[in-house]
């Protein structure tokens, strides 16, 4: 594959948690079709965020009890919670929707004269400007509560709920590093890195179990992940579409049969949010059922997104994925702080006060959440360096360094300390690979525009301005 200095290694259009899909019906192993959009893409991509972030909002209990203010996982010793898991647990989904996005992607890149460097670059970019402006925030916002008196209990919850959602980020970013190698895997031996993939991860959960070694599990971290985005490869390349709906219906209902027979020898917990740290077996039999299941549907989603009015705010949901993923639990965490502060009455949570007041609860936060999407959004559409200098390997140890700075917060949650450590991480992963030149926009009516002035400084500026600027589509 050769390396062309001059290919844009940037498509502007797309988002850090994935790109518009195209899928490829005739031949598995060649790139994808860029003709052949599949909107049905988008909209599940969207679905599985909008979930997201509606189960942590009902995840986030605060209350006052004897010994003061406490947050709490309102969820958490529901019993009819383990049973609802299996509808809720979307995230397998999201990493099939993910898998579709990313070999597209990538075979776009290929075609343009793209090379696994520009790809790595492009993902680590994407990802992590925005985390590394939520990770600084954060750190400053729990010192600013430390002077301020609020105690230091508090203040540890706060920055631990707030870095609970951002193993996705070290997850997804080390995946999306695989996607070139694992996307040569699939054109070549489909089946057998399927297959090596769901052997990996049944060893690590036989070892764990029979040794007793829970530390074990933290293996499928990679293997679970990696075979669940390699389900979305056989998604995107038409595989899965070309069985027939029985085979597709029968291989569903089998996956679930064997999920159930699991939980009832002891192998998996039946709370599929329990299987989730570490992720065992049964996300990846979920992933089947639901790459099926999924598969069914698509025609009827794309018929869907063609009569409904709502694909302006899936394609609003989709361009801003990431800044609603990294910013919709300190957007939760300060409403809730403000709620103790005012010194609100406050229902207990799981009580009928409380799940009634809930609805209100959930608009509170979409409120308060959409003025800081709206605003900092736009940091998903700093490019990546086209510059071909870059070898793989620095390309390489700049996904290392970005998956380290969020395992040292997912250790022992944001503090002053460990956000510091993070920040420098994620710095040294962007470090040389950010394009900050003068972004290309077009406002609405589709004129085209230069924004900002000369330098870094001019490029920040416009960057924050009020009026809305959408990235011009890429070329084909």
């Amino acid at each position: 594959m050769k390396s062309n200095a001059t290919a844009p290694a940037v498509l502007p259009a797309e988002t850090a948690l994935g790109t518009v899909g195209f899928s490829n019906n005739r031949d598995p192993r060649g790139p994808a079709d860029k003709s052949a959009r599949d909107v049905s893409v988008d909209v599940i991509r969207s679905f599985c965020l909008l979930v997201v972030v509606a189960l942590h909002a009902l995840m986030v209990g605060v209350s006052i009890g004897p010994q003061g203010p406490v947050f709490e996982n309102a969820l958490d010793g529901n019993p009819w919670f383990a049973s609802l898991s299996w509808a809720v647990q979307v995230m397998p989904l999201f990493f099939i929707a993910g898998g579709f996005s990313s070999i597209s992607q990538w075979r776009r890149m290929q075609l343009r004269g793209g090379t696994a460097g520009d790809y790595i670059r492009l993902r680590v970019v994407r990802l992590l400007v925005p985390a590394v402006v939520l990770v600084a925030s954060a750190g400053v916002g729990l010192v600013v509560l430390t002077l301020a008196g609020v105690p230091s209990g508090i203040v540890e919850t706060a920055g631990y709920r707030i870095s609970q959602p951002l193993w996705f980020l070290a997850v997804y970013l080390g995946c999306s590093a695989l996607v070139p190698l694992l996307a040569f895997a699939h054109g070549k031996a489909r089946l057998s890195t399927l297959l090596g993939l769901g052997l990996a991860i049944a060893a690590v959960d036989a070892g764990r179990l029979s040794l007793e070694l829970p530390a074990l599990g933290y293996a499928n971290l990679a293997f679970v992940w990696l075979f669940i985005q390699q389900l979305g490869f056989w998604l995107a390349d038409g595989s899965v579409g070309r069985l027939s709906a029985a085979v597709r219906k029968w291989t569903s209902g089998l996956a679930l049969m064997l999920m159930m027979y699991l939980f009832a020898s002891g192998w998996y917990s039946g709370d599929m949010f329990s299987n989730l740290n570490p992720p065992t077996g049964a996300l990846a039999l979920l992933a089947v059922a639901q790459l099926m299941l999924l598969s069914l549907a698509q025609r009827r989603i794309r018929v869907w997104a063609e009569k409904s009015s709502a694909m302006s705010f899936v394609a609003l949901v989709g361009s801003k994925a990431m800044t609603i993923y990294l910013w919709h639990m300190p957007v939760m965490v300060s409403i809730a702080g403000l709620l103790l502060v005012i010194q609100m009455h406050l229902p207990t949570p799981g009580s009928a006060e409380w799940w009634l007041s809930r609805p209100l609860w959930l608009v509170a936060v979409a409120c308060a959440l959409l003025p800081v999407v709206m605003w900092l959004g736009r940091l998903e559409r700093v490019n990546a360096s086209s510059r071909a200098s870059f070898t793989h390997p620095r390309t390489v140890l700049s996904a290392v360094s970005g998956v380290g700075g969020v395992v040292v917060l997912l250790v022992d949650g944001i503090t002053p300390s460990t956000a510091i450590i993070s920040v420098v991480l994620f710095l040294c992963a962007l470090w040389g690979h950010l394009d900050l030149r003068r972004p290309q926009m077009t406002r609405p009516g589709g004129t085209n525009t230069e924004q900002g002035g000369r330098g870094v400084a001019g490029w920040f500026k416009k960057l924050f301005q009020s009026a809305p600027i959408h990235p011009v589509p890429p070329s084909e």
